[in-house]
């Protein structure tokens, strides 16, 4: 059976989308326009099915990353998300965004290393999930300010913190020798597409009616800097 699984990431200033089948991406698209996720989300998931030859009716199920990450974006996302399977009346599916961004990001055959995945919160505060080499998760999905002490218990361990919360750290870190950041990381909504597919496989739905966005903190508005 072909299973077409609709995948929505908007948890950070990346929006993207893209489509899979039996958990193999077939085509993705990323935009990282200024309001991008309110305004062309659903454009993208017209073209991206209609470049890709499906139609609405094909699909099986639509995936959405759901948090931690952006307050608006993540609301966005959902809320399209959700749209779209009331619709359609096919499942919801939802995978955390820092185990996407684990499961996508390029690591070596180093069993030894640690990967921190990192999306940027306030200041020095991030959301991080800590993992070993073969995927095991060591550390919950956290608000963590960082300083150079953060990742003491793991001093006799190589780390390698990547996403947009790791780009900010370099000064942190620059003397720790066995802490790597990589601030080149790129968020797609393709890195779900295994995990999406094996939750489709064992009807590991959401709940479309009390399914929420995994915001981690209380969203706390702000004023721009350009009206201060």
């Amino acid at each position: 059976m072909q299973s077409y699984i609709l995948q929505i990431d908007t948890a950070t200033e990346i929006c993207s989308v893209s489509i899979s089948l039996n958990g193999n991406t077939l085509n993705s698209f990323e935009a990282s326009e200024s309001n991008v996720h309110a305004s062309k989300l659903t454009l993208i998931i017209d073209k991206i099915l209609q470049d890709s030859g499906i139609s609405y009716g094909d699909l099986s199920a639509v995936c959405v990353s759901k948090g931690p990450g952006s307050y608006t974006g993540l609301r966005i996302g959902v809320s399209s998300a959700k749209g779209l399977c009331y619709g359609l009346d096919i499942p919801l599916l939802a995978i955390n965004t820092l185990d996407m961004m684990f499961l996508g990001y390029n690591k070596s055959t180093d069993e030894e290393t640690i990967y921190v995945p990192m999306l940027d919160a306030r200041r020095m505060e991030v959301y991080l999930e800590i993992f070993d080499a073969n995927g095991v998760l060591l550390v919950p999905t956290q608000a963590k300010i960082i300083d150079s002490s953060s990742f003491e218990d793991f001093a006799d361990r190589k780390l390698v913190l990547f996403g947009s919360g790791a780009a900010k750290l370099k000064e942190t870190f620059s003397v720790s020798s066995n802490i790597f950041i990589d601030a080149n990381f790129q968020h797609s909504s393709s890195n779900m597409s295994q995990l999406a597919f094996s939750k489709f496989n064992n009807n590991d739905f959401e709940d479309l009616v009390y399914f929420e966005p995994y915001y981690l903190k209380e969203f706390i508005a702000t004023t721009p800097k350009k009206l201060l």
